[in-house]
């Protein structure tokens, strides 16, 4: 009993589906019979042989062999079932309804096939169609998950690897006894809190993530002091928009790292936000570097594939990243087209 309420529940909707088929086709059938859709005794015998067969087919012969690719198997067994269904119409129920008439005689194979056939195919087609949507949501679920899956991964390499770099820094500002590293740990503290605290769902508010950029970037700019130009300007029209998190923050980071890397003094990095009231974010990352030292590889680091991953995920053909080293500069321009706070 618990059997069978488990399965009404877990296919009734298939179910619903199975049943308008049948009223749908029953009318069709009902027809084509003497032109008119009058219920009669006979329609819904001769209906009920053709609409058993297919559930068996549909029910039976399709999960049990077609799916495990039993074509020779499920060929006879189809066969066998169509020819039960012939006899069935021919020596039980034309003989009952028409005992005078059509039950005297057998019209041949294909004559009582035409008239068979496409009531059987017009289920099986059904449940074609019903199992192939069934299929096509399975698989977006599992897009879904593999999607949810391989951003959260993305998310768990950057913590790590924004941590170590700058620990690293304050470590050797610690061992320097620099009067900075309070700063240092204050803008620290609070960019870890951001992104432990603030950035756990999928999107967060966009001034929360500019926020979280300049303290960044005045983490940063702390380490940096007088060796450098340092600039972060933002034109925010409109607030009322919502980005993925830590999905800039990568830019400047790798700024900071090619600059760094390459030389001690004249570093320039400039950062430039601007979003406008449709939503479309521009966001603009320059920094110097000097060609001839070994930063070659920052480009092609963890942090820019990550983040490329994730652009094509959550914004996919609704952004532009375009990422150039003309002379001593290296420019990092996106646009994407964000979402609004519901």
């Amino acid at each position: 009993m618990k059997k069978g309420i488990t399965f009404l529940k877990n296919n009734f909707p298939e179910i619903i589906f199975q049943i308008i088929a049948a009223v749908i086709s029953f009318i069709f059938y009902s027809y084509s019979q003497d032109d008119s859709i009058k219920i009669a005794p006979y329609k819904v015998s001769f209906f009920l042989n053709y609409a058993i067969a297919a559930m068996i087919i549909n029910y039976v012969l399709l999960p049990k062999i077609y799916s495990k690719k039993k074509f020779f198997l499920f060929f006879i067994a189809m066969s066998l079932i169509v020819s039960i269904v012939i006899m069935v119409d021919e020596f039980i129920l034309e003989p009952i309804y028409f005992p005078y008439t059509r039950g005297t005689y057998f019209p041949g194979v294909l004559f009582t096939l035409i008239e068979t056939l496409p009531i059987i195919g017009f289920f099986v087609g059904c449940k074609f169609a019903w199992d192939f949507n069934s299929k096509q949501r399975e698989i977006e679920k599992l897009k879904n998950l593999v999607q949810e899956s391989e951003l959260q991964f993305l998310k768990s390499q950057i913590n790590p690897h924004f941590l170590f770099n700058n620990l690293n820094n304050l470590y050797a500002h610690a061992i320097e006894e620099s009067p900075k590293t309070p700063s240092i740990i204050l803008e620290l503290s609070s960019v870890l809190r951001y992104m432990l605290y603030d950035c756990k769902g999928n999107f967060v508010s966009l001034i929360k993530e500019i926020d979280h950029l300049q303290n960044y970037t005045a983490l940063h700019e702390l380490q940096i002091g007088h060796r450098g130009d340092i600039r972060f300007n933002t034109e925010i029209i409109s607030p009322n928009y919502v980005i993925v998190p830590l999905i800039l923050i990568v830019f400047i980071e790798n700024a900071f790292k090619h600059s760094t890397a390459s030389q001690s003094e004249n570093i320039i990095i400039h950062i430039e936000t601007k979003v406008t009231e449709t939503g479309l974010l521009t966001f603009y990352c320059k920094n110097s570097f000097l060609s001839n030292t070994n930063t070659s590889m920052l480009s092609h680091g963890i942090g820019l594939v990550n983040v490329k991953k994730r652009l094509r995920l959550l914004y996919p053909n609704t952004h532009e990243l375009q990422i150039t080293d003309i002379n001593i500069f290296f420019e990092v321009t996106l646009t994407v087209q964000l979402k609004s706070i519901k």
